[in-house]
């Protein structure tokens, strides 16, 4: 656990109200190219649209399930201490924050928002 202050989360927008890519972020997302591109990381990392369905309690974050059979993704609430997923799929930058709430990342600048386990695309193991 940090030992550093935690900063209040900025409150996102609701889906309904976030905006989207438009042509005026033509620039930040050709710089944003160029930068991943520098670092090898152009076909690894992408852009998400941070929004809000309903707020996480303190402890819970988001995991992200599969079904291949019907082609299906599907995210859920699960406890940070009893999730089985594991691989963080989605990170989210918190303004004046160098470090993560989660404890595995303590020194990073970063936030995971949404997991999912590496062994069998997303599902828990049973």
């Amino acid at each position: 656990m940090s030992s550093q202050k935690e900063t209040p989360r900025p409150v996102l927008p609701r889906f309904e109200e976030a905006e989207p890519l438009g042509l005026e972020d033509a620039v930040f997302v050709q710089e944003l190219a160029a930068v991943l591109e520098k670092h090898g990381n152009l076909e690894r990392f992408g852009l998400c649209l941070l929004h809000d369905h309903f707020p996480l309690a303190e402890g819970e974050i988001l995991a992200e399930t599969t079904d291949a059979e019907t082609r299906t993704l599907h995210t859920r609430v699960e406890k940070v201490n009893q999730t089985k997923h594991s691989k963080p799929t989605q990170w989210r930058f918190l303004p004046g924050v160098q470090h993560s709430r989660r404890a595995e990342f303590d020194n990073d600048p970063y936030e995971v928002i949404l997991v999912c386990d590496p062994s069998s695309g997303c599902p828990p193991q049973k």
